[in-house]
């Protein structure tokens, strides 16, 4: 899967280095200063690197922990996100990612050890108020886990932290790691979802409705905690009988008492990220959609959105308190 790996001079010798270049003998290894001057390169093609990306081992030197943008919330005070990832496994036309950066590299931060002292200090300055962390903003949580081993490694911080939530964000139905220990009681696994019609042609290599279920099952049988994305919503003419048919396979399949909480958002994203889609996928069925600017943002048009937003959230609240349902836009 990983034909190039670009490592940083300075974590040459950290031991998650060494230990991922165990696992990738065969690899071509290039040594660099800094990951920027691969990663943030001009004039590279996101599209075509997507094909094959290569890997950067690199170091992260400060904003380890930040708070996270307006009404990403589950409902407590405090809330941040940390990404000891850039980039991810999989290939969604949404995907703000794509927009935000120039390549599409994978950049994993292996010095975790600063990032767990910061998530503690961060934790700490609330006095044991509830704090709520995520991780998946700007890489999926799960999918690269065996080459990051991630979980094992910020897991048994969180299990000492129990003013803090964790949540992890995935499309993958990587979970071996967490089947093979004690569930968490402060930890969410998040699942994002659209409908299969539309992930079939909007979510390249994203595991199938079917096959994340499974896993969720699993998940829940081991007794974690399941949460439940539906962020962004996807127009298409008939969305209605397409989210109604997921929520009622989703919500009738699981077990509601371990279902810790349902998101709701629509599509959206920065005018300047759009702009780039645009080039990236000219003829891609979303960006041809009906689409506004709104407060420098391009989304459907507000009658849509809204309309979207107001049927999805009835159909979800008829399964789950409404306690548990946390939208990412203001309900009308």
């Amino acid at each position: 899967m990983i034909g190039t790996i670009y490592i940083e001079e300075e974590i040459s010798s950290h031991p998650r280095t060494l230990e991922i270049l165990k696992r990738y003998q065969g690899a071509t290894l290039i040594e660099i200063n800094a990951y920027g001057e691969v990663f943030n390169r001009k004039s590279q093609n996101f599209r075509l690197q997507k094909h094959q990306p290569s890997l950067i081992l690199a170091k992260k030197h400060k904003g380890y922990v930040l708070p996270t943008p307006k009404q990403y919330s589950l409902g407590a005070e405090y809330n941040y996100y940390f990404s000891h990832m850039l980039n991810c496994l999989y290939d969604c036309r949404y995907c703000f990612l794509q927009g935000m950066f120039q390549s599409a590299h994978y950049v994993l931060f292996v010095n975790y050890e600063d990032f767990i002292s910061e998530l503690k200090q961060t934790i700490a300055q609330h006095h044991k108020e509830p704090v709520h962390i995520f991780s998946g903003y700007d890489c999926d949580s799960l999918a690269l886990d065996p080459l990051t081993n991630f979980t094992n490694s910020f897991l048994p911080f969180f299990e000492d932290e129990p003013n803090a939530l964790l949540e992890l964000r995935t499309k993958s139905t990587q979970a071996r790691t967490l089947l093979k220990r004690k569930a968490l009681s402060n930890c969410v696994v998040a699942f994002s979802f659209t409908p299969d019609k539309i992930s079939q042609v909007l979510e390249h290599k994203v595991p199938s409705i079917k096959k994340r279920l499974n896993t969720m099952i699993e998940l829940q049988k081991a007794g974690w905690q399941i949460g439940l994305r539906f962020d962004p919503l996807i127009y298409c003419d008939d969305y209605k009988e397409l989210y109604k048919a997921l929520f009622h396979d989703l919500f009738n399949k699981l077990d509601s008492s371990l279902i810790h909480s349902a998101s709701l958002g629509s599509f959206r994203l920065p005018k300047p990220y759009f702009r780039k889609l645009e080039k990236l996928y000219p003829d891609d069925v979303l960006l041809t959609s009906p689409v506004e600017e709104e407060d420098k943002q391009i989304g459907y048009p507000a009658n849509i959105r809204d309309n979207m937003l107001n049927f999805a959230a009835d159909q979800i609240t008829n399964y789950i308190p409404e306690q548990k349902f946390f939208p990412c836009h203001e309900m009308i």
